[in-house]
């Protein structure tokens, strides 16, 4: 499970790029030095890492989903219902509502349909996805909502906690891997620092505030309310002493 964080707190890409007077090549290298100083102040972030961070959150909320899954089909009675709820809200928000329509469907997706090639014929399984995926979140939402279980009801949801985390799962895998990469490809660097700052302000429309850094704030508490916080109570053990030969 992701470590429990005060995220690195991102400001305004464009406020980054004009003080230090760099254009969006340069700002990565100034970037990557400034993580490894520890410089606090505002940092730029491309609108490829902005997409895959958000990634980061959802993944967050699937491990969630997963570790729920494990303890309510061991019959787990103490499950905090009400933080799975939460769970499958900021998911609804932050993840269908923000994400995937007014990002992905609106300007990543169609673009890379018009730039064809490998990524093309992902877009229309992407949106099928996104379609089912919305279907589960209604049934999470709605169940969850109930406070209690039925035996019933708990191996149902663990099952489609499953079915969603493997959909999920592989779904932004392949967008980080080849959507992305090719609609980043489709873009000249202006193109592209442009719809950064796009995406910048559709996020602070649809908030009031950097989304980001709420739907962390948002996983964190959820996580904690779980159980799920500590890192390294996940820790792999080691794998058994292979036989000599």
């Amino acid at each position: 499970m992701p470590f429990s964080s005060q995220a690195l707190r991102v400001p305004s890409r464009r406020t980054f790029l004009t003080r230090a007077g760099l254009t969006t090549a340069g700002a990565g290298l100034l970037l990557a030095t400034a993580r490894c100083s520890g410089d606090s102040d505002e940092e730029d972030v491309g609108a490829v890492e902005d997409l895959m961070r958000e990634h980061g959150v959802l993944r967050r909320a699937l491990l969630v989903y997963g570790e729920s899954a494990a303890r309510l089909r061991n019959g787990d009675t103490s499950l905090d219902l009400s933080a799975l709820n939460r769970t499958a809200k900021l998911f609804r928000a932050f993840g269908e509502d923000y994400h995937e329509r007014q990002l992905e469907e609106a300007y990543i997706f169609p673009a890379i349909r018009d730039a064809g090639g490998d990524a093309a014929p992902l877009a229309d399984v992407l949106m099928a996805q996104h379609a089912r995926g919305r279907e589960i979140t209604d049934y999470i939402d709605r169940v969850t909502a109930k406070g209690t279980l039925a035996g019933t009801d708990a191996a149902a949801l663990a099952d489609v906690f499953d079915g969603f985390i493997a959909m999920y799962e592989n779904h932004a895998a392949r967008e980080d891997t080849i959507v992305f990469p090719a609609w980043k490809a489709s873009l000249s660097k202006k193109q592209l620092d442009e719809l950064g700052g796009t995406f910048e302000d559709i996020e602070r429309k649809t908030f009031g505030t950097d989304g980001f850094d709420a739907a962390v704030n948002k996983i964190d508490d959820i996580e904690g309310a779980l159980g799920f916080a500590d890192l390294d109570s996940f820790t792999a053990p080691p794998p058994p002493q292979a036989d000599a030969r």
